[in-house]
């Protein structure tokens, strides 16, 4: 039988609130099991890019990198919000290891082809080193991955948060029961963006494909749950979307995704 696995994807929204952090934080470490933390840092790295006085362009959501802003992004991501996230978790006791997709060769990437829009230094996974991974694991370390990569060439990638925590989650469904979990600001998805009790608790993809009929699910949500259904059509065995307090584990409700 397969040992289980949690991978967690935490939002810039809790990265840069410092007491929604410590909260996240305090639950993860007492979160039972064998788990990867995945964060990003935009919200971190648009304070940044305005104290440094550096210009940054977003499209549709997305930050275009060029050679400045990947110098901002990799001090913000692998650096400060990194290690910030690992020393907080020691404080936790539980004992992280910061990491990027460089370190141990543990994500490999190549940069995005432009189409129609040209991302800049903007990756896309090829795959990850599960064996690395699983020998972290089992040596009692829990690895906290920022939103980098690299091509294998010496040059680092800016990559989706969302993307780097479902190819883990992916990549290591042969040899754990993942569990994927995407952690942000609201109670899960909602039928009505403005109410946050209305929570849709179970999708699978004929609810789904209901949903985008109705334009429920549209937006920045819509990468999510792309994301989401590639894990779950991969060997990831469930992937839940909710706020911080669903690592928990009560009664409050989030949204859970099967196929």
């Amino acid at each position: 039988m397969k040992s289980s696995l949690s991978i967690i994807k935490i939002g810039g929204n809790v990265i840069g609130n410092e007491s929604e952090l410590a909260k996240f934080l305090s639950l993860f470490s007492e979160l039972d099991g064998l788990k990867i933390l995945v964060h990003g840092g935009g919200n971190l790295a648009t304070q940044i890019f305005k104290r440094m006085g550096v210009a940054s362009q977003m499209i549709g959501g997305r930050r275009v990198t060029d050679k400045a802003g990947l110098e901002v992004i990799t001090m913000v991501y692998a650096g400060l919000a990194n290690k910030n996230i690992v020393a907080k978790l020691q404080a936790n006791g539980c004992n992280a290891i910061g990491m990027s997709g460089a370190d141990g060769n543990a994500i490999q990437a190549h940069k995005r082809p432009v189409k129609d829009i040209d991302y800049g230094f903007a990756g896309d996974v090829d795959g990850v080193d599960a064996n690395l991974l699983s020998r972290l694991l089992g040596s009692g370390l829990t690895p906290v991955f920022c939103a980098m990569t690299h091509d294998g060439k010496g040059q680092l990638l800016n990559t989706n948060a969302d993307t780097i925590a479902s190819e883990l989650a992916i990549g290591l469904s042969g040899m754990y029961e993942t569990t994927l979990y995407y952690c942000f600001e609201k109670n899960g998805v909602l039928r009505n963006i403005w109410d946050e009790r209305s929570v849709i608790e179970h999708i699978d993809p004929e609810i789904y494909q209901e949903l985008l009929n109705q334009g429920t699910i549209a937006d920045g949500m819509l990468p999510k749950m792309t994301n989401c259904f590639h894990a779950l059509k991969n060997g990831v065995a469930k992937v839940c979307i909710g706020n911080t307090i669903m690592l928990a584990q009560n009664e409050n409700p989030y949204t859970t995704l099967t196929l």
